[in-house]
């Protein structure tokens, strides 16, 4: 299921402003502890993509996602390298260009955010069209993840496009 709410059950709100380091694990399971959270400036980076990708990988190794165990473990991994780079993707195409990445995992939810200061609304095209090129970008995004949504900035200028996966089993 995929809609474009304004925010999610699992919104970071307030109180997750200032959780930006990474939370402690429970040694014995692996398991966060709490919120872990990272950020990426990308406001004038070059390679954007592959950084926003690398960035993502490091995070999903620091909370155990990576190596991945299984095959269900690893399809998870990618599904999120693959949502980060569509809306990192998206952002370079349709807006000014990404400013930040946010991530943050719950050890049951792992929620993506990419800010930039395009006034447009993503959406899926529809109807989807499998084989024509270009296009699916959020289409893609809203098969692989539990939600997604944007969140207008409060000055009126930029939003912010997050999506939220289910951690691996």
């Amino acid at each position: 299921m995929s809609t474009t709410r304004p925010c999610s059950p699992g919104d970071r709100g307030p109180e997750s402003e200032a959780a930006v380091a990474d939370a402690p694990e429970d040694r014995a399971s692996g398991a966060p502890t709490a919120r872990q959270v990272r950020r990426l400036s990308l406001n004038g980076a070059s390679g954007i993509v592959p950084l926003a990708r690398d960035y993502t990988r490091e995070a999903l190794h620091a909370w155990g996602w990576l190596p991945a165990e299984s095959a269900d473990r690893r399809a998870a991994a990618e599904d999120v390298l693959l949502v980060v780079s569509e809306l990192v993707t998206n952002a370079c195409l349709h807006a000014e260009g990404p400013d930040e990445l946010w991530l943050s995992c719950d050890g049951k939810v792992l929620r993506i955010e990419v800010s930039d200061r395009g006034a447009g609304q993503p959406a899926p095209r529809t109807p989807h069209r499998a084989g024509r090129p270009g296009g699916h970008g959020m289409f893609i995004v809203q098969r692989l993840c539990l939600d997604w949504g944007v969140v207008r900035g409060s000055d009126g200028t930029g939003k912010t496009v997050w999506a939220e996966l289910g951690a691996p089993a």
